[in-house]
């Protein structure tokens, strides 16, 4: 049985909400797409249980993206999931990476950028700097700049297995002098959650573990998964952005055009016969419109 969940419970003698993410499946699927240096393995494990704890957050249906983007060794890392907790992630670099590399070792100076696209309404993105060392801080400076909720995140991955844990104060508490003194109590009983807790124990067991004085309502979790969006279909719209002849000549140069999928390195053909009828359809249906 999958392992890969999002718990989400809260605390009815506080005005703090928490959720708790495990990942293994998942997260595997991720970073076997490509031959990732250790250093990224962890960090998209980390980016991974970031996402998954944020889209928890989301009161509508649609996409989010969690990305970072730098000037250094590594370009991009970037997860993209959905209110149904469906990931897919990919990162960007050249030359070598240090195992123990740190953020700024990876990134350079850089940005995370935060994109919420619902389904009905309008887009918005959040960026913050990339000034702290972990990306758990970064996370919550953006909280802190975009919602003014105090927020506190513990991100994990040790390359076979992800995961983190999220408290916030409830929006409705306001400015509850009672609500920040729950926080910082609660803060510090999960400051002494072990990664081989977080990875090797029932959610119920790691929550009695840190909060075995606290009344926990625990809710029923929710699956997180890997899932890319990919197609040969949308792949052949690329091809249909380019002219006709052009695509033929390459055709002509190649014999077959190979394209793949940044996310899930999947790779599609595309032969003469594939080419003839991507454009056949695409000029009928230009013709009807």
């Amino acid at each position: 049985m999958s392992i890969d969940k999002l718990h989400r419970y809260l605390f009815d003698n506080a005005d703090v909400r928490g959720e708790m993410v495990q990942l293994q499946d998942s997260y595997q699927q991720i970073i076997h797409a490509h031959t990732y240096p250790k250093a990224l393995q962890l960090l998209l494990g980390e980016l991974m249980a970031a996402t998954s704890l944020l889209t928890a957050t989301l009161k509508f249906s649609g996409d989010i993206a969690v990305q970072i983007q730098g000037n250094g060794p590594v370009s991009l890392a970037v997860i993209n999931s959905n209110d149904k907790q469906q990931h897919r992630g990919v990162a960007r670099w050249e030359g070598n990476i240090a195992d123990d590399a740190s953020l700024s070792d990876m990134f350079g100076k850089g940005y995370v950028v935060i994109t919420l696209t619902p389904t009905d309404g309008e887009r918005y993105q959040g960026v913050v700097e990339l000034n702290k060392p972990t990306l758990a801080e970064c996370i919550e400076a953006y909280f802190m700049q975009s919602e003014q909720l105090p927020t506190h995140l513990w991100l994990f991955a040790d390359g076979k297995q992800a995961g983190g844990m999220f408290l916030q104060v409830l929006p409705a508490s306001g400015n509850n002098v009672k609500s920040d003194d729950d926080f910082d109590h609660l803060t510090q009983l999960t400051h002494t959650i072990k990664p081989e807790e977080l990875f090797g124990l029932p959610a119920t067991e790691v929550l009695h573990r840190l909060y075995h004085q606290e009344q926990v309502r625990l809710f029923d979790p929710v699956d997180v998964s890997f899932k890319c969006s990919c197609s040969k279909e949308r792949t052949g719209q690329a091809l249909l952005s380019l002219p006709q002849t052009e695509v033929e000549a390459m055709l002509a140069d190649l014999g077959e055009i190979r394209m793949g999928c940044e996310y899930c390195n999947t790779h599609y053909k595309f032969d003469s016969i594939d080419v003839a009828a991507l454009f056949a359809h695409a000029h009928t249906s230009n013709t009807v419109q």
